[in-house]
């Protein structure tokens, strides 16, 4: 819905020409939150300060989180891992897209700015992923790294949670794949490498868009189109298999160029490839329209009624089995333009399969003890 059609208690929205690299200019409150904020004016310049400050950018915030736990099972019928690892909290890539912008409700922040502003770093991670790997019960089987917020987001050059992860997993020999959209990914290419002589890592670079302008409003934070293609050459030319997400397909924005960045992406040498059609959960229903009002209000009404057809004539279908293919005329259109597309480029549609018989669970490090 457009943004000011919506309820909102505790609003911020600021000009969105002061938020150069962020996604989203609303911090729209969360759909668990119970007061109500207005502003007044208390006689000392307060409104007049507030408004000074809103035109300032908000700059990141890193809150360090103790985790209980790091490796997540999956649930879904419709995901094709059992495992998945999420070092980071919020994302600073600031896609406005991104399905996951709702976990943020979860820590009492807004899935809107806070998302992209307030990142959660699980700065225990590797221990955690270590404890997890060395437990009795433990069985190896596919296990996803970056499946809600990019592992390799900005943040990762400075805190480098990711690559932690990766050691523990290597020295484990325990396969696993990756979904990013940033060239940070290189960065590890020491470790990615011999893994991928032993059949043990696979790895997925999401390319939204060849179109420098698009990409830079759809998702400011994150490698430029021509940067995600070296990725995936630098990735390929280093043995490591490689595929391409061209996920979410946006229709009337991104979906015309489907075609386009698979030859882009087949031509750096990736091997496989996946699309998924945009999702609205929640509160990335309202964001993406406010977004659609903002960068591209003469395709805005166009894009959702296309979105609806393919999702029974709502906004967004969570149903397992049609939230991730959605469903009708133009829904199979876009499968099979998909599919021609790979048969033509020779693109895998299947997952990279990935050897287990060679893991070995880590042990716990020096001034750990366990109980086994």
């Amino acid at each position: 819905m457009p943004r000011d059609t919506h309820i909102a208690s505790q609003e911020l929205y600021i000009q969105p020409d002061a938020l150069k690299g962020r996604g989203s200019a609303w911090a729209i409150p969360h759909r668990f939150e119970r007061t109500e904020r207005d502003q007044f004016d208390d006689g000392w310049g307060t409104l007049d300060q507030e408004a000074r400050e809103e035109h300032l950018a908000p700059r990141t915030e890193i809150i360090e989180e103790h985790a209980r736990r790091i490796v997540s099972t999956n649930q879904s019928p419709d995901i094709g891992f059992d495992y998945s690892i999420n070092p980071y909290r919020g994302c600073e890539h600031g896609c406005i897209y991104c399905f996951a912008r709702p976990t943020h409700s979860y820590l009492n922040m807004s899935p809107g700015l806070d998302f992209e502003t307030r990142i959660v770093a699980k700065v225990n991670a590797a221990q955690r992923l270590r404890e997890a790997l060395s437990s009795p019960s433990y069985r190896p089987s596919y296990l996803c790294i970056g499946t809600a917020t990019d592992a390799y987001q900005p943040v990762e050059r400075k805190l480098g949670i990711t690559r932690q992860i990766v050691e523990v997993l290597a020295q484990a020999q325990h396969p696993f794949s990756l979904v990013t959209k940033s060239s940070g990914v290189e960065r590890d290419l020491d470790l990615l490498g011999p893994m991928a002589q032993r059949q043990q890592v696979s790895v997925y670079v999401s390319v939204t868009s060849l179109d420098p302008e698009l990409a830079r409003t759809l998702e400011p934070r994150a490698a430029a189109p021509h940067r995600r293609l070296q990725t995936i050459r630098a990735l390929a030319e280093a043995g490591v298999p490689v595929g391409v997400s061209v996920s979410p397909l946006i229709p009337f924005l991104n979906e015309p160029e489907l075609e386009r960045i698979l030859e882009a992406a087949a031509e750096a040498g990736a091997r496989r490839a996946f699309s998924i059609p945009l999702r609205l959960p929640w509160e990335v229903n309202p964001l993406f329209q406010d977004w659609l009002q903002q960068h591209q209000p003469h395709k805005a009404a166009r894009i959702m009624a296309r979105l609806r057809d393919m999702r029974g004539g709502k906004d967004n279908d969570p149903r397992f089995g049609s939230r991730m293919k959605g469903e009708g005329l133009w829904a199979d259109l876009m499968h099979q333009r998909m599919r021609k597309a790979c048969e033509r480029l020779g693109f895998g549609r299947q997952r990279h399969e990935l050897d287990f018989s060679q893991f070995r669970a880590p042990g716990l490090q020096a001034g750990q003890q366990s109980l086994f």
